[in-house]
């Protein structure tokens, strides 16, 4: 597991890219979301076989990558959670506000995806 200080102060090091190491880091900043985590790990593992390609496996550990990176870092969750609760509170999807809650919402999970690939 490796951190950034640069970043602020984190909950858990971000973990390496294996399974096992982003299931232990999500425990301790989202044990609401690992059963979430699991279904979707079914789920891709079933598509995979059944399309005979890994890349479905890639993309699920990717994206829970992205998950913790954004649970784990105060500053991206603050944000995120902060852009959810527009996105609820908008009055629909032609509302100003709900497509700025979408460009926030774009724009943590980018910053999350370029934390974890660099």
């Amino acid at each position: 597991m490796t951190t950034h200080p640069e970043q602020g102060h984190e909950l858990v090091p971000r973990p390496e890219r294996s399974p096992e190491a982003v299931r232990v880091a999500l425990a301790p900043v989202a044990p609401h979301r690992l059963g979430e985590m699991e279904q979707h790990k079914e789920q891709a593992l079933a598509t995979a076989i059944q399309d005979g390609r890994i890349g479905h496996l890639q993309h699920w550990l990717t994206h829970w990558q992205v998950q913790v990176e954004i649970e784990r870092r105060p500053d991206l969750h603050a944000r995120h959670h902060a852009a959810l609760t527009a996105l609820n509170e908008s009055s629909g999807k032609d509302a100003p506000e709900f497509r700025t809650a979408m460009d926030e919402l774009h724009a943590v999970e980018a910053e999350a995806r370029q934390a974890v690939s660099a």
